[in-house]
């Protein structure tokens, strides 16, 4: 569910809603950062979050900040968590229901901080749409077990705990953002999980797969073997990574 396995080219082809987001993070980042004398500090300027000046009517600054960021390390984290938790939830919602799902939690984050939060802080990131994904899967874990197996639902609650924890270590988080879009998420997916099956992720099909294979039941235990040794080490990996962004972030 977590673990991919597509090759680029197969990658975009399936999850294209994933693929645009991480494309326009990108995007963005490269604009505002790289470019800021054709536009991009014009651009930051009128994206960014702010509740003063949402207060003054600039209503489109509950939205824009979910395409922006405050940097590389920040814009690689989030596009990296999207690319890894992203894929399952656009091939079970379907497309138009995954953006709904995601932008929503995106806004309510940041009507929480609009109502929540200091009045002078800039705030930017995707970080309350990604923990508004978290938020569906621990719906999926606690109520609907159907749609998630034993071992990424605990895989799924202990990257939440790590990102929950790290939201309060880091200084400079939005961390009303962080929670509120991860209870938006759980609160939503009651909603967007109504007739939704169990996801199956896509591979591509060889012809030595067809016919039968004497050895096949070794290469289920070898696999299953070398499953535990990827989820294990994506999950070290991604410890890593957060011990990473924890150091340099913000």
């Amino acid at each position: 569910m977590f673990l991919r396995n597509e090759t680029f080219e197969s990658f975009i082809k399936s999850y294209k809603i994933v693929t645009s987001l991480v494309i326009i993070h990108i995007f963005f980042y490269i604009w505002l950062y790289w470019f800021p004398f054709l536009g991009g500090e014009e651009i930051y300027a009128l994206g960014v979050g702010n509740n003063i000046l949402v207060a003054s009517g600039d209503y489109w600054r509950l939205i824009t900040p979910i395409f922006l960021h405050g940097g590389l390390t920040h814009m690689l984290f989030n596009s990296f968590s999207l690319v890894l938790f992203g894929p399952a939830l656009e091939t079970m919602l379907g497309r138009v229901k995954f953006v709904m799902a995601y932008l929503a939690t995106g806004i309510l984050a940041n009507i929480a901080f609009y109502f929540l939060g200091s009045p002078g802080v800039l705030h930017l990131g995707a970080s309350g749409a990604i923990f508004g994904l978290f938020g569906i899967y621990v719906y999926m874990v606690l109520f609907r077990k159907d749609l998630i197996n034993r071992m990424n639902s605990q895989l799924i609650m202990t990257i939440v705990a790590i990102g929950v924890v790290m939201t309060f270590l880091n200084p400079g988080v939005n961390i009303i953002a962080h929670l509120f879009g991860l209870i938006a998420g759980a609160a939503i997916a009651p909603l967007f999980l109504n007739g939704v099956s169990l996801y199956t992720q896509r591979r591509p099909i060889h012809d030595d797969d067809i016919g039968f294979d004497p050895n096949r039941w070794a290469k289920r235990r070898q696999h299953k073997k070398n499953l535990i040794f990827y989820i294990v080490g994506g999950f070290a990996g991604m410890v890593l990574f957060f011990y990473l962004v924890s150091m340099f972030l913000f």
